[in-house]
C-alpha cells in the first residue's frame, strides 16, 4: 500500500477470540493466526500509531495490560455497536486528528459499520472479506 507523501497511517485492528488464559499486553493477548497476520501487515505499513479495537475495552493501546474476556460486536445490538463505536471515536479523538489522518482498518463489518463514515481518510483492504478470505488476503501481502 502506497501512501505516497501523505503521513504514514493510523492502523486499527480488531480483536479477535482465541486469547492467551493470562492478563497480558494488549498485542500479546490475542493469539489466532489472523490476529498475527493483521499485526505483522500493519507494521509492514510504518505506521504513525497502531490501535487494537477491543469489543469489551474499545480503543486498546498495544502495551495495555488486560485480562483474557469473552465479548465481540458480533451479536451485539446495532444500539450498543453505534455507542461502542463513539467511544472508540472519542478516544481516537483524543489522540489524533479524525478529518487529517489516514487510518487503516483492518477489522469485519461490524467493527468498521458505525467508525468509516466518520473517518476522513480510511482504507479498508479486507472490506468484504470472510474471515478465512481476510486470512488468505493477508497471507499474499509481502508474505506476512
Amino acid at each position: 500500500m502506497d501512501f505516497d507523501d501523505r503521513e504514514r497511517p493510523i492502523v486499527l485492528i480488531s480483536c479477535v477470540k482465541s486469547k492467551r488464559n493470562a492478563p497480558s499486553k494488549a498485542r500479546d493477548l490475542y493469539t489466532s493466526p489472523l490476529f498475527k497476520k493483521m499485526m505483522s501487515y500493519a507494521l509492514l505499513l510504518d505506521p504513525k500509531e497502531i490501535y487494537i479495537l477491543s469489543a469489551l475495552h474499545g480503543l486498546l493501546e498495544l502495551d495495555k495490560v488486560i485480562s483474557p474476556y469473552e465479548k465481540t460486536l458480533n451479536n451485539m445490538k446495532v444500539k450498543d455497536r453505534k455507542e461502542w463505536s463513539d467511544g472508540v471515536l472519542a478516544s481516537l479523538e483524543a489522540r489524533c486528528d479524525l478529518q487529517a489522518d489516514e487510518f487503516v482498518l483492518l477489522a469485519g463489518k461490524k467493527y468498521s459499520e458505525f467508525l468509516t463514515p466518520r473517518l476522513a481518510h480510511v482504507t479498508e483492504p479486507m472490506d468484504g472479506l470472510s474471515q478465512g478470505k481476510r486470512l488468505r488476503w493477508l497471507n499474499e501481502q509481502y508474505h506476512v
